[in-house]
């Protein structure tokens, strides 16, 4: 199967601080895998890795067999930060803007969307369930609605990997699951590779294909025996002290 990430004896130390070392992984085409890890541990710092917005210490990373330095294909990988849309809150935008607004690419600087782009829009906005919201105020949208608008601002531009940071932060507990349904959705039915970093291992054991536990420095992937009751206790969200494990 083809791989969308591989990590080759990946390092990354913040100054003199490491916070990994030498760690291996891959992410192959049609995985749902999930990162989990005490805080910390370098969840974020690794998204940052794989987005190209830091630089290793040692090792390297490729996207879709490319070194992320020099890969140009960004529109490939869609991106949902752990604030989602909160910096969006105060901002006077529909929905529908600002899914739009992600097709800058397309519609040309200082150009208007034209119909096309707002039908496509509209498309993807219906695919996570929030059509009928396309004329809404981001702000007048609950955080549950706010997460499957920033959803819908990424898939507006046909990614084939998405890659989220803490998605249901800021979800009521009720919607979470149904925030998970629909990611399960977009990589079943859409085929779309998704990576997401999250401390809710309780709820994604029962989505993810795949789950990789970082922590004190070094990365394995856990297997179903490993999943017990004890962990997925220590894991439930917000996070607890992990476990220390050896790197493979």
């Amino acid at each position: 199967m083809p791989k969308v990430i591989e990590a080759k004896n990946l390092s990354f130390s913040y100054r003199v601080e490491p916070i990994f070392t030498k760690i291996n992984f891959s992410v192959y085409n049609g995985d749902f895998v999930a990162v989990i890890g005490s805080n910390g541990a370098g969840k974020s710092t690794l998204i940052q890795l794989i987005l190209g917005e830091l630089t290793p210490s040692e090792g390297y990373i490729h996207l879709f067999g490319q070194d992320v330095s020099r890969f140009k294909n960004w529109p490939k990988i869609g991106y949902v930060p752990q604030a989602g849309l909160q910096s969006y809150v105060s901002f006077p935008a529909t929905a529908e803007e600002i899914v739009t607004a992600n097709l800058f690419s397309q519609i040309g600087l200082m150009h208007l969307p034209k119909k096309k782009h707002i039908n496509k829009a509209l498309k993807a906005l219906e695919s996570v369930g929030m059509g009928e919201y396309s004329k809404r105020l981001i702000g007048d949208l609950s955080g549950g609605q706010r997460q499957r608008v920033m959803l819908a601002r990424v898939l507006v531009s046909d990614p084939k990997l998405m890659i989220l940071d803490e998605p249901t932060t800021g979800i009521d507990f009720k919607n979470v699951e149904s925030f998970y349904n629909l990611l399960s959705t977009l990589n079943h039915k859409m085929g779309i590779t998704i990576i997401m970093v999250t401390h809710d291992m309780e709820r994604t054991s029962n989505h993810a294909s795949r789950i990789l536990c970082l922590e004190d420095g070094s990365l394995m992937e856990l297997t179903g025996e490993q999943i017990t009751e004890e962990l997925l206790h220590k894991h439930k969200h917000p996070a607890q002290n992990f476990y220390k494990r050896e790197d493979l």
